[in-house]
């Protein structure tokens, strides 16, 4: 263990289910100033680099190898600040290159419990900064008698049960990683002789037709991984959007996401399967279901020829999943541009203590 990791043995931290994934939520004040110093150690807590991750508390999954780091704002109406970083399963590889909607989720409880802000009795609303795209969220807590509560009767596919709503409605999300909401200009452009729409609705994600990479997008995620052609052709295809989509080289990038569509089987809008980008995504990231659900209201794009659209100015588009659907809720401006997009999320604190580091 490095000198600089040896000063820290152990450090205060809460571990939360956020939407779909999980990881560990810290405030920024817990962990080292230095950027490298402060990878190395979170590196150390995930156990990565290493497959299993089986000498730390990541989950062997990009989607339970996540952090939130959180600290109380100084910006004029905002409540807290937080920084989203991906912590590789088996790189050495921490980065803060794309937001995460669902450790969102977790975020205004999180902030609640540490006393970042002061709940109502009732309901709580916890406006978010986040750093990483320089978007605003109004997460919305239920806190009956002032405190978090985690049960209740909303459901979001992937999770069992019946947890506590957390509705999230987000502000100015429309190009926040690329400079735009269409970074080409563009709702439709061609990579390899395939159509794709690059698009950046608070999440960097690339539209393809399934059928044109030569699946029907019913495959199951294990299918999808296991399909080498597949993989690679998405690879090449993602490796060649990036500078267009004013990301640079993303060969080490968890952006842009791939997710390839078809039409919906379950009564949605639209099916998906999404790469992450290397591994086959569960379910959908939750702002990555907002730049797909943006894209099936793009006329010729990929999503829009394939989707059952909604053409109202308020649109709740249902995106199906492999273990599911997340519902988005778009609401439009008169001339027919997007304005917010809102989803409800749910998360559960499940431990709050100290993580040690030797």
């Amino acid at each position: 263990m490095s000198e600089g990791i040896a000063a820290y043995s152990s450090i205060r931290c809460m571990w939360m289910r956020g939407g779909t994934s999980k990881g560990g939520y810290f405030l920024s004040d817990d962990l080292p100033e230095d950027t490298a110093l402060r990878d190395a150690v979170l590196l150390r807590v995930m156990g990565s680099p290493d497959s299993k991750q089986i000498d730390g508390m990541g989950g062997a999954d990009p989607l339970t190898s996540k952090v939130g780091v959180i600290k109380k704002s100084d910006r004029p109406g905002i409540d807290v600040d937080y920084l989203f970083l991906q912590v590789f399963v088996d790189r050495a590889v921490v980065t803060d290159k794309q937001n995460c909607g669902n450790i969102l989720a977790g975020v205004g409880p999180f902030a609640i419990e540490r006393g970042l802000v002061d709940a109502k009795d009732g309901q709580t609303k916890v406006t978010i900064f986040m750093e990483n795209t320089g978007q605003t969220a109004t997460a919305t807590i239920e806190t009956p008698n002032g405190k978090p509560v985690y049960t209740g009767n909303a459901r979001i596919d992937g999770v069992p049960g019946t947890p506590a709503p957390i509705p999230l409605l987000f502000s100015d999300t429309a190009g926040t990683t690329c400079g735009a909401l269409l970074p080409t200009g563009n709702n439709v452009d061609v990579i390899d002789g395939v159509n794709v729409t690059m698009i950046d609705n608070g999440m960097p994600v690339v539209v393809l037709s399934a059928s044109d990479m030569g699946i029907t997008g019913r495959e199951s995620r294990e299918e999808l991984e296991a399909n080498d052609v597949l993989r690679a052709k998405l690879e090449n295809i993602r490796l060649q959007c990036g500078p267009l989509m004013n990301l640079g080289d993303v060969s080490d990038a968890s952006v842009p996401k791939m997710t390839m569509v078809s039409p919906a089987e379950h009564g949605g809008v639209v099916s998906t399967r999404t790469f992450i980008p290397h591994r086959c995504h569960a379910s959908i990231g939750v702002l990555g279901a907002v730049s797909v659900a943006t894209a099936c209201l793009l006329p010729g794009s990929p999503a829009a020829d394939v989707a059952a659209n909604n053409t109202n100015a308020l649109s709740t588009l249902s995106v199906e999943h492999p273990s599911g659907e997340m519902s988005v809720i778009i609401e439009k401006t008169n001339d027919g541009a997007v304005d917010r997009a809102g989803l409800l999320r749910t998360a559960r604190k499940l431990f709050d203590g100290d993580v040690f580091i030797d």
